[in-house]
């Protein structure tokens, strides 16, 4: 009997039974699009607008978007649709806030740690940076915040 690692079995698996996205411009796409922009023209709450007046920036997650695949029933979609605000980011405990980032980002942004809590799934965000666009060449200046 050949004996194969885990990772050729899922890597047949997938090739096998998923099927790429035909183009971006498939149902799922369009759909998961006007569901965006849906979200991102609807009118604010009150806690939304106390993030500090940035943006929400939509994207397309899951299965459609990691692994290009359409659903396995043809009426049956799974498009997962998320959002982040440009002014808000979550990095691993213990890792150090960035410096740069991607233009979509406000120029002033709090970075929260993304810290384990004591119930499966669910974690805190701790506010621990405050980054500072710097005009001369676009980098941020780090600001610590107290615990």
């Amino acid at each position: 009997m050949c004996e194969r690692d885990l990772d050729d079995i899922v890597t047949e698996f997938l090739l096998n039974t998923c099927r790429l996205c035909p183009s971006s411009r498939s149902k799922y796409a369009v759909q998961a699009a006007l569901r965006g922009a849906v979200f991102a023209t609807t009118s604010l709450t009150q806690s939304d607008k106390e993030v500090d007046e940035g943006i929400r920036i939509s994207l397309t997650t899951g299965s459609v978007a990691e692994f290009y695949i359409e659903p396995m029933l043809p009426h049956v979609g799974d498009i997962d649709v998320m959002y982040y605000y440009n002014t808000q980011l979550a990095i691993p405990r213990g890792h150090p806030p960035p410096t740069e980032l991607p233009a979509e980002f406000h120029n002033y942004i709090k970075v929260f740690e993304i810290i384990d809590s004591h119930l499966p799934g669910y974690v805190y965000l701790g506010l621990r940076y405050l980054l500072t666009e710097c005009i001369d060449d676009g980098k941020y200046n780090i600001q610590h915040c107290r615990v």
